[in-house]
């Protein structure tokens, strides 16, 4: 599958004055639920809080990230610091995941000792929760356009609003009917949902850190069609990975045709104008070598480390 490169110039601080103030009204609103959680009896409440908490706070890692991704490349990091957003995501994930399971402890805590709830209470500061949850989610809606982190941060805040909306059905019910078990019940599908993303989100973060090949490109293809170039006799030690979000990487040896070797730099230009024009990879390192002197049994990807044989190098972008 071939991939798409845009890049979207916006301002950056404009963005970041965006995010600073999703950050102000979410933990204005974590500090309203906890009091209200605490006033109320409500755990369901207080595990919205929890969650608008974690929200804000990974609003927070982002804000920071955002500055920190944007700096150049230097000596100490030679491949810049666009990974710091991808850090910041492990991070925030993991933290979800922690309070997702401990949420789940207390609400079977909850089911075998049923408290009192003050229904009341519970409905008004939900109310106040989805108000902060839209005006948030408006705040991130413009970046969410041209950002897959802002993006995630954007329905991270509709499905807020869907909680709190849960919320005040369950405050309702305690009103009504006095149905204790509604609260852990609706902490258990706000838990149930805290893991469901989590979990959903944090392989393809794993996959960035561990150096994985992008996940909606096919390697095989990749290795085909650079094969497919007029000129190259054949492809081996194949590296593909993600720079970071939205950079892929590229790093082979290419073996040139038997009497072509006087034209190995427009062979190798070839392969690199297919791999940016067919996959959108502006990042290749390849390394060409004479038909005759290859590498003995290569592997097709990755590669041997004691298979290091001297060659002609060529290492441009």
């Amino acid at each position: 599958m071939a991939g798409h490169h845009h890049h979207h110039h916006i301002d950056p601080s404009a963005g970041d004055a965006k995010v600073f103030w999703a950050v102000v009204v979410n933990l204005g609103l974590t500090v309203a639920q906890v009091i209200g959680g605490l006033l109320s009896g409500s755990l369901a409440l207080i595990a919205d809080a929890i969650h608008n908490l974690s929200d804000a706070l990974s609003l927070v890692i982002a804000f920071f990230a955002r500055k920190v991704a944007r700096r150049p490349a230097n000596e100490k990091m030679t491949y810049g610091y666009g990974r710091a957003e991808i850090v910041a995501a492990l991070v925030n994930y993991t933290t979800l995941i922690l309070i997702g399971l401990y949420l789940v402890y207390e609400a079977v805590l909850r089911f075998l000792e049923p408290t009192a709830v003050e229904g009341w209470l519970v409905v008004v500061i939900a109310g106040v929760a989805l108000v902060i949850d839209a005006v948030t989610a408006l705040l991130t809606f413009s970046l969410s356009k041209h950002s897959v982190n802002m993006r995630a941060a954007f329905l991270h805040n509709v499905a807020d609003a869907l909680g709190s909306i849960a919320v005040i059905a369950a405050g309702t019910l305690i009103l009504l009917y006095d149905w204790r078990l509604v609260d852990p019940i609706v902490t258990l599908l706000i838990a149930g949902y805290i893991l469901w993303q989590s979990f959903t989100e944090i392989g393809a973060v794993i996959r960035i850190l561990m150096l994985g090949s992008p996940p909606e490109m096919d390697t095989q293809q990749v290795l085909a069609e650079i094969a497919d170039v007029e000129g190259v006799a054949g492809v081996h030690h194949l590296h593909f990975w993600q720079m970071q979000e939205h950079e892929n990487a590229v790093d082979a040896h290419l073996v040139i045709a038997s009497g072509q070797w006087r034209n190995a730099d427009a062979v190798k230009e070839a392969v690199r104008a297919k791999l940016r024009d067919k996959f959108a990879i502006t990042h290749a390192t390849l390394e060409t070598e004479c038909s005759l002197h290859a590498c003995p049994d290569p592997r097709s990807i990755g590669h041997h480390e004691d298979n290091v044989p001297q060659r002609r190098i060529a290492h441009d972008h």
